[in-house]
């Protein structure tokens, strides 16, 4: 009750902040804090100049870090927020003032329990990046490493926990008394962000994500991940070896240093696929100011906070999806749809081909390079409402990083579609892993895992025998022993056949 009470005003002050930019369209949607509106409205109500989605992203960004990246994660979220405010929200700014060289040593002191001067012989008080989260110090190791140090700011995790928890609060508010929204999962939306932001308030965690990611791609030719220092990395600190390069957006200083822009297009291309589909873990966080061009050409992304994960059975899914949309084959894009479970198998298979065509026909009539991928999957959400298709929050991610991509692949060449040049890496992979043979071997391993199993499985069938047979009356004047030992063993058999059918299915 009380912490329902504190949600409250808590949720005045924020309204009041969305009504001062006459951006409380969101809350008036959601339609389950009406007196909270109604009071916003009567306090702070005034007209403000912009489109809704900038007028919402100035209120976004005056109430911090935990709502600058809130407004970025719906930036994926047409379904929820709308197309035009999903692309202002799009160009939400993870930039905030610099906190004092001092107060980052002294984090850096209190975390790795050393003097910085013992942990580095050079450290630049002054940041080169300030985020949200976290602001970025340059400095160099006594052997003489050129580095860049994160650093946590102070009493961020207080502030993020606070506002998770309203966060949580309203999402369990909309589930129960707003059933219609329950598809949109708000609750599971909340969860994958909070897991997503926990994992930014621990740079040890991150530091474990570049690890993971250099691992992945460390025969990879044309892309590097920095080397993590572990022995200056903590929770609250995070040192890696420094990146020397050029904005991957920076087409005249690429074009000034002799580099082709669709090479480093094919290049970075060819990265993502390799990451989202081959890996299953990829960047999902690669704005311009995230990825660098060295001076070999080598492509260098930074700042692992935010990575993606996807299981082998969605990117299969995804991979046919992709490749049904530019073959147009829209009755594929929809078998997948049913087949991954994100339409209810009631509906209507051919209603819902009917709508992947006029999603995709207006779109996929444009020069291929027109053409947006990312956009094209998230204008599937317009017919969610009639589908009852469910949020899938795993592809929230893919889906604002495969926007970033395009937009910065159309920066360095708009003439060409980034996913054709990887299409010829996609058909490899779907055939390796989608084809009679990847199909045979993955029956194969279903069936050898079932027999593992076999033993367990007759152990629990034999103890359920036992069970029932004792549990059964004994017939007057049998023997007890035979006429109990004939149940069990009928029982005992009937469980096999079951288990072995089950096996014969598999196979």
């Amino acid at each position: 009750m009380i912490g329902s009470i504190v949600s409250v005003a808590r949720l005045i002050g924020i309204a009041r902040t969305f009504a001062r930019h006459d951006a409380l369209f969101p809350l008036e949607r959601m339609g389950v804090v009406r007196p909270v509106v109604a009071i916003a409205k009567f306090m702070s109500r005034r007209d403000v100049a912009g489109r809704p989605g900038e007028r919402l992203s100035a209120a976004l960004e005056e109430l911090g870090p935990t709502f600058i990246k809130l407004g970025q994660a719906l930036s994926v979220r047409p379904d929820l927020v709308g197309e035009d405010i999903a692309d202002d929200l799009a160009t939400l700014q993870d930039r905030l003032p610099p906190f004092p060289g001092d107060t980052a040593r002294r984090t850096i002191e209190e975390e790795l329990a050393e003097p910085v001067d013992s942990l580095f012989a050079q450290f630049d008080d002054t940041p080169v990046a300030a985020a949200s989260i976290a602001q970025v110090h340059f400095a160099e190791t006594h052997d003489g490493d050129l580095v860049a140090v994160k650093v946590l700011r102070p009493g961020i995790e207080a502030r993020f926990r606070q506002d998770i928890e309203l966060f949580l609060w309203l999402a369990r508010l909309i589930e129960r008394t707003r059933p219609a929204l329950r598809r949109l999962r708000p609750l599971e939306v909340v969860r994958t962000f909070e897991a997503s932001v926990n994992i930014e308030m621990d740079l040890r965690l991150e530091a474990a994500a570049a690890s993971e990611l250099r691992e992945n791609t460390e025969n990879d030719s044309g892309f590097r991940v920095p080397r993590i220092d572990w022995v200056r990395t903590g929770r609250r600190v995070m040192t890696l070896e420094r990146i020397e390069g050029i904005r991957i957006d920076d087409l005249a200083a690429l074009e000034a240093a002799g580099f082709a822009p669709r090479d480093i297009l094919r290049r970075s291309a060819e990265s993502f696929f390799n990451q989202v589909f081959r890996d299953g873990f990829f960047h999902a966080d690669i704005h311009p100011g995230n990825m660098f061009v060295t001076a070999d050409g080598t492509l260098c992304p930074v700042d692992f906070g935010i990575m993606g994960r996807l299981d082998r059975k969605t990117r299969n899914y995804l991979a046919d999806m992709l490749i049904g949309f530019l073959d147009r084959d829209y009755k594929r894009v929809a078998e997948v749809h049913f087949e991954a479970g994100y339409v209810p198998a009631r509906k209507s298979v051919g209603a819902f081909t009917q709508a992947i065509r006029s999603i995709g026909e207006p779109i996929l009539g444009k020069p291929l390079h027109e053409i947006s991928l990312a956009r094209l999957l998230a204008h599937l959400f317009q017919v969610t409402e009639t589908f009852e298709m469910e949020a899938q929050p795993q592809l929230l991610l893919l889906q604002k990083t495969m926007l970033v991509a395009e937009g910065v692949g159309r920066t360095l060449d708009p003439t060409v579609n980034m996913w054709s040049l990887a299409r010829p890496l996609i058909e490899e992979w779907i055939l390796v892993n989608r084809g009679p043979e990847a199909r045979l071997r993955d029956m194969v391993t279903d069936t050898v895992s079932t027999l593992e199993q076999l033993p367990q499985l007759l152990g629990r069938a034999e103890a359920v025998a036992e069970a029932l047979s004792g549990a059964q009356p004994v017939n007057n004047g049998a023997d007890e022993g035979t006429t109990g030992g004939m149940r069990s063993d009928w029982i005992l058999y009937g469980l096999i056949a079951i288990i072995a059918v089950l096996l014969i299915a598999n196979l």
